[in-house]
């Protein structure tokens, strides 16, 4: 073998059974270039081959590292980059672990078209009430920009959580919120007073300020829920309704008192 042909092997490498290993005192692990098919003793002139580089090694190491540390499905979605600027190519989140419905006007929002220099949209955000609107009576306001974003049975809490998404970025001008009813009820576990005003002021104030006017309205009378009986809510709301008013006052917001005009003499519809 001619000596320019051949190279000694480097340092913390050894030919074992053949084939060419490292000797670091830790790792064990065969060079993924190394075609050795004879025995060759410590010290010889070996047959010269390509030395991996640092570079290539650590690489090598990295893809191993991911392949031990993440399943097939994890890997896939690291390796594959998604448009932020187009919604429905999102992850859909299914109903039990979309707890705040997020998905329910995710397309409507992307097919939005952002409101006009003069346009004074207004969004409707709630629960049943707010989004029956929309069913019962889609001829009410022909012709204006108002949007509905109300879901059936929703608490304050949830209603927070999409404020973003489904008010602050459509871009209105007014947003009317009609909300705390189904915290009364316990629709997500249970919940006081002082809670239920946190998040109706916590919406009120990102309202705020991202320049959109708001519109806080009581909440409708309810002498029993017949989904939840017993739990007496009439003088609940009314306390309730009593802070909306105060707060409302106290924000620059409008109140707009649906309860006083609705309320029969025991409190209910």
């Amino acid at each position: 073998m001619d000596a320019a042909d051949a190279v000694r092997l480097p340092n913390n490498w050894r030919c074992i059974k053949g084939e060419c290993r490292h000797a670091h005192p830790f790792w064990r692990y065969e060079r993924l270039d190394c075609t050795f098919r004879s025995t060759h003793r410590p010290g010889q002139f070996l047959q010269k081959i390509t030395i991996p580089t640092p570079r290539t090694l650590l690489r090598c190491a990295q893809v191993f590292i991911a392949l031990s540390l993440f399943p097939a499905p994890a890997l896939a979605q690291i390796a594959t980059p998604v448009n932020s600027s187009t919604p429905s190519t999102l992850p859909q989140p299914d109903a039990k672990n979309d707890w705040a419905y997020l998905r329910r006007y995710r397309d409507a929002n992307a097919e939005l078209f952002p409101p006009l220099r003069n346009e004074k949209r207004v969004v409707f955000y709630g629960n049943s009430i707010t989004q029956s609107w929309a069913k019962y009576f889609p001829a009410m306001f022909p012709g204006k920009p108002y949007v509905n974003r109300g879901i059936s049975g929703q608490t304050t809490p949830q209603m927070l959580v999409r404020f973003r998404q489904d008010v602050v970025a459509l871009k209105p001008h007014i947003v009317v919120i009609l909300a705390g009813t189904n915290d009364i009820a316990g629709n997500t576990g249970p919940s006081n007073l002082g809670m239920i005003e946190d998040n109706i002021a916590s919406m009120t104030e990102i309202a705020k300020a991202n320049g959109i006017r708001v519109v806080l309205s009581s909440v409708l009378p309810v002498f029993d829920y017949p989904w939840k009986p017993g739990l007496n809510p009439a003088m609940t709301i009314v306390a309730l309704n009593a802070w909306i008013k105060s707060y409302a006052r106290k924000a620059g917001a409008v109140y707009l008192d649906y309860h006083s005009n609705m309320a029969d003499e025991k409190l209910g519809l």
